[in-house]
């Protein structure tokens, strides 16, 4: 999500000068809960429940919904201790390495990256600039590909142990930290072994849907802005703001929210920078208000906004399930689908599938989408997993999800790439059938 221009066109007043598609996506992107507190979710592993040959189930298709890795960050809190951000923070380890090429979707030459432009038009203390994917971030994608290789390779022989771009499909948004985090995921789960250059697919700023699109959808914007400009106005939240200002020593005239220190603290925290002292007893507060802000924001009470946030990319996955169902068995080569990106994709992602725990996904957090037959008649369930955890679906019976259950959860939010096109150039801000 984690994009400065977006949506700070409507937003200008929350970050100052951020750009308007980074700092939305993506300046939630930062915020994450702390690595520390989270690591053993996202490294369990879990016994798949077809890997016996007796299993009445049998895996056709993964999709993985991911965030990258830790980053540093998109914008410092200001008149407090600085933390250095120094480019030995940002070293690749070697066994991260794999050969690749990033190209539009269509594999052409890469498109413009407006969002990554703005982020190199400022350093951090230190000399690296924001929102930049660090060593430590590329070790936590390059775990998350190892746990999906015990899944998918070593537990049960459902992909191949060498990459092969006709089995596996990668797409990133067009953004450095995104597209890192790929290729660190495919070398984990790949070990680096590859008979070919793995492409990385992207698209240009104002089609992407990875992240909810400020930018490129005139109804988001209009529905949107006034709920970002009002999310660090609200009494609570911006009685808490006035005193953690005050505890921090910040000037009145700085323009900050909860979502630019929790960005800051956390990433700080991730690393073992120091952190301003006031900070310690404020931690949890941050946590919460941050998040307040952003369920604010997307308001999932309001069917449109989720619509329009994550409808094209709900119907894409989707769709994938439906071409792999209606393909041939000698035409059904494409097994898992990863797509790299923010934490403001996992956050209204979860609540359309009614499974926001209101606490921010971590670096490295995914959303994973199974896609199984029952041997015996063929019917088709699809199973839900988030940060390694299996998940029951508010409308579905099961943890295995009956299709068509699935896609009636779905379809509250889905939105073909037609629909999402009308409805974003409509001046009306109605998309109730």
């Amino acid at each position: 999500m984690e994009h400065r221009w977006l949506v700070f066109a409507a937003m200008r007043n929350l970050w100052g000068k951020a750009s308007v598609f980074g700092s939305v996506s993506v300046a939630f992107g930062s915020m994450l809960w702390s690595q520390q507190k989270t690591e053993p979710e996202q490294t369990c592993s879990y016994l798949p429940a077809d890997t016996d040959p007796s299993s009445p189930y049998k895996l056709k298709l993964v999709q993985v919904l991911f965030r990258h890795g830790a980053r540093t960050p998109l914008k410092s809190i200001p008149d407090v201790l600085e933390a250095q951000w120094v480019p030995t923070l940002l070293e690749p380890p070697a066994h991260t390495d794999i050969n690749y090429v990033v190209t539009d979707l269509h594999g052409g030459p890469r498109p413009p990256a407006p969002v990554e432009d703005s982020y190199r038009k400022n350093t951090l203390t230190g000399g690296t600039y924001p929102g930049q994917l660090t060593t430590v971030g590329m070790q936590q994608l390059y775990e998350l590909g190892e746990r999906l290789r015990r899944r998918y390779i070593e537990e049960r022989p459902f992909l191949s142990s060498t990459f092969s771009s006709s089995e596996v499909y990668v797409r990133s948004t067009n953004i450095v930290r995104t597209i890192e985090s790929a290729k660190c995921l495919l070398a984990g789960l790949f070990q680096q072994k590859q008979k070919e250059t793995v492409p990385i697919l992207t698209t240009d700023a104002e089609s992407e849907i990875l992240y909810p699109n400020y930018h490129g959808c005139k109804l988001l914007k209009i529905l949107g802005s006034h709920r970002w400009a009002e999310s660090s106005t609200l009494p609570d939240i911006a009685a808490d703001l006035q005193s953690i200002q005050s505890a921090l020593g910040i000037a009145a005239h700085q323009h900050v929210d909860f979502i630019l220190i929790r960005d800051d603290m956390v990433a700080r925290e991730t690393h073992g920078l120091p952190c301003p002292p006031a900070l310690d007893t404020w931690r949890e507060k941050v946590e919460r208000r941050a998040v307040d802000m952003m369920y604010y924001v997307y308001e999932p009470s309001k069917r449109e906004n989720l619509q329009l946030c994550v409808g094209p990319l709900l119907h894409t996955l989707v769709d994938n399930i439906e071409k792999t169902l209606q393909s041939t068995s000698s035409q059904s080569n494409r097994k898992l689908f990863l797509y790299s990106a923010h934490d403001t994709t996992l956050i209204p992602c979860l609540m359309a599938l009614g499974i926001f725990d209101m606490r921010w996904p971590p670096y490295a957090a995914d959303i994973t989408l199974e896609l199984h037959q029952k041997q015996a008649t063929n019917e088709a369930f699809v199973k839900v997993s988030y940060a390694g955890q299996d998940q029951l679906i508010p409308g579905c019976s099961g943890v295995y999800c009956p299709l068509q259950e699935f896609k009636q959860v779905i379809s509250a939010h889905s939105l073909s790439s037609e629909h999402y096109l009308s409805l974003c150039n409509s001046s009306k801000g109605s998309t109730k059938p």
